[in-house]
């Protein structure tokens, strides 16, 4: 859609496209020069708990510029990829959906682009065309606590230096990676024993609707929740449906919020319940919770954090180039001999077998 602006002479587009082809407007807010721009300093304070940002990578030269939505980053799919970018005045921006980390949505802070509802299609895109120089924030609402933010800088507008350079590891040297601090949900190690948990969170904030297996693979048989974690939206449901694996099980909540009643085997048996306040909900089967048969549900945004540590993956070092072997003195001086054998091999057969009986230790005068 083109939304001609009378007041600057620009135009700014906007655009959202869904991964099964259906096309849907979305706001554009235009804003004469400067204005709809943020300064450099805002913008080096905005992604200061971006993981994945790493400074400004330069896309000018290129009518049109893709950024992930749903990159690697931020302690699970809550990225956009490249965090940060810089275009050339009259270039079109196109956020494409790969259908990871649940659902993302496009939102610049000054109003500028909206890509509506979170979505978690992949294949989904969204476009906006930037007409004037400037820096332009933008986040996914639903994970911007989390660090899902990005920026867009068009032109050759300062933002402090930050450009994104790789790093030239001195040879024979390792390079060495910067530890960050990430905030994580805080489980309180409730799942320490339940071996089907790997520390992964899986987010499925956009739906309205989640379910979860009981009776998974895990803890020595068919004794889990799958997932074991999951993160939702206020207003979620969530559907517990049975598998008939693994004997009676049952689903109840360590605070009593819940509670499905007498343990029960028979595949295709479901219990719901919806989530209405944010929060951290630890839950399990009566039988099997010795054998470490716990789940956690986390609700919105007001649940335990905790900081940690990460530290990047570094390049591993570059191998150092063998030495081609030398030859000894010995071993020198022996292709000597050998080629001046075959030299007189060739020019006189007696002086050949001269030299070989030389060689054999009887000496020439023998």
């Amino acid at each position: 859609m083109d939304e001609d602006m009378p007041a600057s002479g620009l135009t700014r587009r906007a655009l959202l496209r869904t991964g099964a082809g259906g096309v849907a407007t979305a706001a554009a807010v235009g804003t004469a020069g400067l204005g709809a721009a943020q300064s450099g300093a805002a913008f080096d304070g905005y992604l200061s708990n971006v993981s994945n940002y790493d400074g400004v990578v330069d896309r000018t030269g290129q009518d049109r510029v893709t950024v992930t939505v749903g990159a690697s980053g931020n302690g699970g799919s809550f990225a956009f990829g490249p965090a940060a970018i810089r275009v050339d005045p009259g270039t079109t921006v196109v956020w494409k959906w790969n259908g990871k980390g649940g659902g993302h949505n496009v939102v610049a802070e000054d109003g500028s682009f909206d890509s509506g509802a979170a979505t978690t299609e992949g294949g989904t895109t969204f476009e906006y065309t930037f007409e004037d120089g400037g820096v332009t924030t933008y986040a996914c609402v639903p994970h911007k606590p989390l660090g899902m933010k990005g920026a867009v800088v068009v032109g050759d507008v300062d933002v402090g230096g930050a450009a994104a350079t790789t790093a030239q590891a001195t040879p024979g040297t390792t390079e060495q990676a910067t530890p960050t601090t990430k905030t994580v949900p805080d489980l309180q190690g409730y799942l320490e024993d339940a071996d089907n948990y790997d520390g992964t969170v899986e987010d499925l904030r956009g739906e309205s609707q989640v379910s979860v297996t009981v009776g998974a693979a895990g803890n020595g048989g068919n004794f889990a929740f799958g997932p074991p974690a999951i993160h939702v939206d206020p207003g979620t449901t969530v559907v517990w449906e049975w598998n008939g694996e693994g004997g009676a099980h049952n689903v109840v909540d360590e605070e009593g919020a819940f509670d499905s009643g007498t343990p029960v085997e028979e595949a295709g048996t479901t219990f719901e319940y919806t989530f209405e306040g944010d929060g951290l909900y630890r839950y399990y089967c009566t039988p099997h919770k010795p054998l470490g048969m716990k789940a956690v549900v986390i609700v919105g945004t007001d649940y335990p954090t905790k900081e940690v540590t990460v530290t990047p993956s570094t390049p591993a070092p570059e191998d150092t180039p063998t030495a081609t072997p030398q030859p000894t003195a010995g071993n020198h001086t022996a292709a000597q001999t050998l080629l001046v054998m075959l030299g007189l091999g060739f020019l006189s057969p007696v002086a050949f077998a001269l030299l070989l009986r030389w060689r054999g230790g009887g000496g020439p005068g023998e």
